[in-house]
C-alpha cells in the first residue's frame, strides 16, 4: 500500500469511496486528501483529508476505506499519515461508537466548553437531526492536543 497526496484525477473517487462509507459527501476538496492506493494494482483502496475551518481549528476527516480492504489496517494508516503532517490540536467528529476507535491515535471526547465555535454549532445541529435522533445515532467530538 502507497500513501499519496489525491491529484485532480482522484476527485470523483474521493466522491466515490466518502459516499460508499456513508459519511458526510461535503466539502470534498481533493488538494486536502491523503489517498491509499493498492501497491499491486494501484487502485484508491481509501481516503481522508485535514479540513480548516474559519475559527481557526482543523478537522481529521472523511476517513473512508473500501469496503473489501476495512479492517485491514488502512484507516488506521491514512489517519497516522494525516496526523503526522498536521501540528495540534486537532478535531474530529464520529459517532459515538467510534470513540474507541480514535482513542487509540490520542484523541479524546471533548464536551461543549472545549469545543471551538466550529465545533459547537454543528455538534447541536447534527445531534438534532431527526434521522439521528431516530436511528439513535449519537456523534461526538473528540481533540488530539499532540
Amino acid at each position: 500500500m502507497l500513501i499519496r497526496p489525491a491529484t485532480e484525477s482522484d476527485h470523483a473517487t474521493i466522491k466515490r469511496v466518502v459516499r460508499a462509507a456513508r459519511i458526510n459527501p461535503m466539502d470534498l476538496d481533493w488538494r486536502r486528501f491523503l489517498i491509499a492506493q493498492d501497491a499491486d494494482a494501484g487502485n484508491i483502496i481509501g481516503v481522508g483529508q485535514i479540513k480548516a475551518h474559519n475559527d481557526g481549528s482543523c478537522e481529521l476527516a472523511s476517513i473512508a476505506v473500501i469496503p473489501e480492504k476495512q479492517k485491514q489496517g488502512i484507516g488506521s494508516a491514512i489517519v497516522r499519515a494525516l496526523m503526522a503532517k498536521e501540528s495540534p490540536p486537532l478535531f474530529l467528529f464520529c459517532q459515538a461508537k467510534l470513540e474507541m476507535y480514535y482513542t487509540r491515535f490520542g484523541f479524546r471526547k471533548i464536551g461543549v466548553e472545549e469545543m471551538t465555535t466550529y465545533y459547537k454549532r454543528m455538534w447541536r445541529l447534527v445531534n438534532a437531526m431527526p434521522e439521528f435522533i431516530r436511528a439513535n445515532v449519537h456523534v461526538i467530538v473528540m481533540k488530539w492536543d499532540g
